[in-house]
């Protein structure tokens, strides 16, 4: 799928919504419990793969710095967000500078 900035993705595995802060250039796979987000809510419920339910924490930004992804949480759940295969980590505070 070709994401685009502002585009909001929702689970079809648990509440799980992200909004895409940045794309990458080229198409990805974009999935949450192991089954891929769809830009539709979707009506009923699918059952996530076992190996996949690590948690989508509610205002973290989760990326992907080696093709440009970043996405942030908007609606937490129970699957783990994850591009092309491969578990999305949590983003880094920037660290602040020092005022001596």
């Amino acid at each position: 799928m070709k994401l685009q900035v502002g585009q909001t993705l929702h689970s079809s595995v648990d509440d799980t919504t992200v909004i895409v802060i940045r794309a990458p250039e080229g198409d990805v796979v974009v999935t949450c419990g192991g089954e891929p987000m769809t830009e539709a809510k979707p009506g009923a419920l699918s059952e996530s793969h076992p190996d996949a339910q690590e948690g989508a924490l509610l205002g973290k930004r989760y990326v992907e710095d080696a093709i440009g992804l970043e996405v942030l949480c908007t609606k937490a759940g129970e699957g783990t967000l994850a591009v092309d295969g491969t578990a999305l980590p949590i983003k880094d505070a920037k660290p602040l500078p020092s005022s001596d």
